[in-house]
């Protein structure tokens, strides 16, 4: 079996209540060359009897177990394990919108060709204004949201870069050393197109301790102090039209 387009690249910890679902809208997708690699940190729950369920047998798809404790050193493990010539990520508690994002997303990565290596696209999450309501987000080139699942990564792009060994906000170091290299080189395409639901704000959820204050950024090498801070006033001050 040749390497597959895609690696989606899925990290957990004791997500056994809530991770069905996103792991449903993998399974769901129409364009099925993808490898799936879900990373288990420290789970004390079911999450790995759940995961394993999740494994096709006649491909190449794998659960690590890991005892990280940090969520951008699961990612690496994820990133070290990908053979895909793309990588996909998701949260353990967010989910792809619809069954064609993947074969979509592989279209237009195969029309460009090899003139991008990140693919940044829109996503919906949490509308502040009321419950149940949902608003859209989008990726631009004057404002790009520095979360990982909002994009497809070419791999040999990503290369021997990885994910900071931090406590919070490690996709945000990880988008501050490579986005300016695409951008720089003109490599980052922005299609407004939503295909990712990012569960904003589910209690214990990151986001959540973001909002409560829980984290703190002077922990963080301090060149990357006031972009953290900024990005936590968008999600603190719920600017979710954007």
């Amino acid at each position: 079996m040749g390497k597959p387009f895609f690696s989606v690249i899925v990290t957990e910890h004791n997500s056994a209540a809530f991770m069905r679902k996103g792991l449903d809208s993998i399974r769901a997708q129409t364009f099925q060359d993808y490898e799936l690699i879900i990373v288990c940190d420290n789970c004390t729950d079911n999450t790995v009897e759940i995961a394993k369920e999740y494994m096709r047998p006649d491909r190449n798809d794998c659960v690590l177990e890991v005892h990280n404790g940090k969520a951008g050193l699961s990612r690496n493990d994820g990133l070290d394990a990908a053979e895909g010539e793309w990588i996909l990520w998701m949260d353990d508690d967010d989910w792809y919108l619809h069954e064609c994002a993947f074969n979509m997303i592989h279209e237009a990565l195969v029309d460009m060709g090899d003139k991008i290596d990140i693919l940044a696209y829109s996503f919906i999450w949490k509308d502040a204004n009321g419950p149940g309501g949902t608003a859209y987000a989008r990726n631009l080139p004057t404002r790009i949201w520095p979360a990982i699942w909002n994009k497809a990564w070419r791999r040999s792009f990503i290369g021997d870069e990885r994910f900071p060994d931090w406590d919070h906000s490690d996709d945000l170091g990880f988008a501050l050393q490579t986005h300016p290299k695409a951008l720089k080189e003109d490599r980052m395409f922005f299609w407004d197109m939503p295909f990712y639901y990012y569960n904003f704000m589910r209690p214990g959820s990151i986001s959540d301790r973001i909002e409560k204050g829980e984290y703190d950024h002077n922990a963080l090498p301090e060149c990357y102090q006031k972009d953290a801070e900024d990005y936590e006033k968008v999600l603190r001050n719920r600017k979710l039209k954007l």
